[in-house]
């Protein structure tokens, strides 16, 4: 029986251009631009300098603090620059910039092709095991996976896993799922080790019967993993609305998954941990799925983290000359680039191109009290409301609406028939009562803690 999240969601058109499209493997660029922060949290510190040479896979960044995570360089070569940079969103970050000279690995790289089952490792050394190797979600959040997984024995009750793809256009998890079902299912074995559970759910939306069934008798030889066919609505993906979908379990508000016993991984990540954990392979290389209707060939790619957005659409046949944007991600949840050669990073799930017909935002008018994104959204907020709050600055007001719960999926958006940018406002609110939040919370800390030492 197909199954889905309770709460809203939309159907948009789904343009899987790129379906079936065998996973190809992008030609080393010249250069890489590797950033210091690819993931929430700090950024990693470098621990190489210009003029350093350096081999694939070798630790140039470590991680500053738990919410952070390791960058290791996806190429061989020589540290020409750590400079500033402004990345795809206009924000200025740090970067590790390599001129390649070859392809030499790291030897601790198991590069061997077969597969590798047997998973030697305990619990607390595969948790360590996968920090070290600077694995961060894969789905585009880039949470870092040790910290996700630092949950307390018996904490953890069932394992869900993200095959869901719900993100119009995107493609890289589907295919994936296709030709690496094995791996996948170990790097699931090694997470419920790591999570000391004995149940995982595979989620995954109707539109993939081929890897639905694919994984499906795979996991026949795999005791505990089950796969959990689900009826097609967006944003199926988002956390929250799978743990729903997949167990019937409701987080509450301002509340993580594990309150009920649930721990999410994408695909691509359970992916990454089998070559992280069996293979000690950093994550150095992703799957991205470059797609659009100007595009002549749409595709599936396997790239180097740090290899120019420029390159990677250039692959496909060019780059059309009457694109309109360039969104890094998908068009629900992705965000239009700033210039093409900022970098691909451990988040690039995909790259979008649209026509300046599709790209061109309908003219706003006045919010006619429909109700439609209320409807729509997922997290059963009243998107109208904290968007109109947001624009007139009223943050406590956002606050107590619960703005923070927004997973800015765009469904507003696109139910809206007014145009309204509801999501552009709530974004913004977000990010300021977040920081507000943040700031609050240390400012409690401090004082419990100068109370503490009087």
């Amino acid at each position: 029986m197909l199954k889905t999240f309770s709460i809203g969601g939309i159907h948009p058109a789904e343009n899987k251009l790129s379906a079936g499209t065998a996973i190809q493997r992008l030609p080393i660029p010249s250069e890489v631009m590797i950033p210091l922060s690819q993931h929430i949290g700090a950024p990693a510190q470098p621990i190489v300098a210009v003029g350093d040479t350096v081999l694939t896979g070798q630790l140039i960044a470590q991680a500053n603090g738990f919410v952070s995570a390791n960058v290791h360089s996806s190429v061989s070569g020589k540290v020409t620059k750590i400079e500033e940079y402004t990345d795809g969103n206009g924000y200025k970050k740090t970067a590790i910039v390599i001129a390649v000279d070859g392809d030499e690995w790291d030897p601790s790289v198991d590069r061997s092709p077969g597969i590798k089952r047997d998973i030697s490792l305990t619990p607390e050394e595969i948790v360590n095991k996968i920090g070290e190797m600077g694995i961060v979600g894969m789905g585009g959040a880039t949470f870092p996976a040790k910290v996700k997984l630092s949950v307390k024995p018996g904490q953890c009750q069932v394992l869900i896993i993200n095959g869901v793809e719900c993100e119009p256009y995107l493609t890289a998890d589907h295919q994936l799922m296709v030709e690496k079902g094995d791996e996948i299912l170990i790097g699931i074995k090694v997470l419920m080790k790591a999570l000391q559970v004995d149940k995982a759910i595979i989620g995954i939306e109707n539109n993939k019967r081929d890897a639905i069934d694919h994984l499906s008798k795979l996991a026949a030889s795999y005791p505990g993993i089950s796969v959990q066919a689900l009826k097609l609505k967006y944003p199926q993906g988002g956390e929250k609305q799978l743990i729903d979908a997949c167990t019937g379990r409701q987080v509450a508000s301002g509340a993580l998954p594990i309150s009920v016993g649930a721990v999410v991984q994408n695909i691509g990540t359970a992916y990454a941990i089998y070559e992280a954990v069996q293979k000690n392979k950093p994550l150095i290389e992703r799957v991205v799925c470059v797609t659009g209707k100007p595009l002549q060939r749409p595709s599936n790619f396997i790239v180097r983290i740090g290899t120019p957005i420029r390159t990677v659409i250039e692959a496909t046949g060019g780059i059309p000359a009457d694109y309109g944007k360039v969104i890094g991600g998908g068009p629900m949840m992705g965000r239009a680039l700033t210039n093409l050669e900022v970098p691909v990073i451990k988040g690039t799930s995909g790259i979008l191109l649209m026509s300046k017909a599709e790209s061109k935002r309908g003219e706003v008018s006045n919010c006619i009290r429909c109700a439609k994104c209320v409807s729509a959204c997922p997290m059963g907020l009243e998107p109208y409301l904290i968007s109109r709050l947001s624009e007139k600055l009223m943050w406590d007001e956002c606050e107590v609406n619960k703005i923070a719960d927004c997973i800015e999926c765009g469904s507003c958006n696109y139910t809206c028939p007014s145009n309204r940018p509801l999501l552009d406002y709530i974004r913004m609110g977000k990010a300021k009562v977040m920081g507000i939040m943040r700031a609050r919370a240390a400012a409690a800390k401090a004082a419990a803690e100068s109370a503490q030492k009087q």
